[in-house]
């Protein structure tokens, strides 16, 4: 069973939750790794229909991570400040991409993200295509994902929205 949000109050509508991965570009993905040791790694996410999206080399801890487990969580910080933070969790399944229409679409997704403009697939055909060849593409598929931020946050925007004074 995955853990509930504790302070119900402080928890962010799902319209919250989009912007926040919107806003943001890096997260850090969390996995089993090695001798029961957690490992956790920033990397660079695309977000669309209800997964996580990112690219890796074609071996590696991460690798060797998920094929070890297939569940992850991402963990995304929006707002952190003295006072408090903002941040979004998604728990879910993890799984390489082997179909090679979604590998593609997955890796134009992602430039199009970081490389806004682009025509992305004649760059994963053209100049790119050995590497694209050796490149693995992941998803993690969402069971669940909420957004919490602090009391402090939470306060602000209540008081932004009139629901209660300063």
């Amino acid at each position: 069973m995955l853990p509930s949000l504790r302070r119900k109050n402080q928890k962010l509508s799902d319209e919250e939750v989009q912007a926040v991965i919107a806003r943001n570009t890096h997260g850090v993905l969390a996995l089993a790794g090695d001798d029961g040791y957690p490992y956790a790694l920033p990397i660079s996410y695309a977000y669309a229909d209800g997964a996580f999206y990112f690219h890796s080399a074609p071996a590696g801890h991460k690798i060797d991570a998920i094929a070890r487990s297939g569940k992850a969580s991402l963990a995304i910080v929006d707002a952190d400040e003295v006072d408090g933070l903002r941040s979004v969790i998604a728990f879910g399944r993890i799984r390489l991409i082997t179909d090679a229409r979604e590998k593609m679409e997955t890796a134009m997704m992602l430039g199009a993200r970081y490389n806004p403009g682009v025509d992305q697939e004649k760059v994963l055909t053209g100049q790119m295509a050995a590497s694209f060849a050796h490149m693995h593409m992941i998803a993690l598929d969402i069971d669940e994902m909420t957004g919490k931020e602090s009391k402090h946050f939470a306060t602000q925007r209540r008081i932004e929205k009139g629901e209660e004074r300063a």
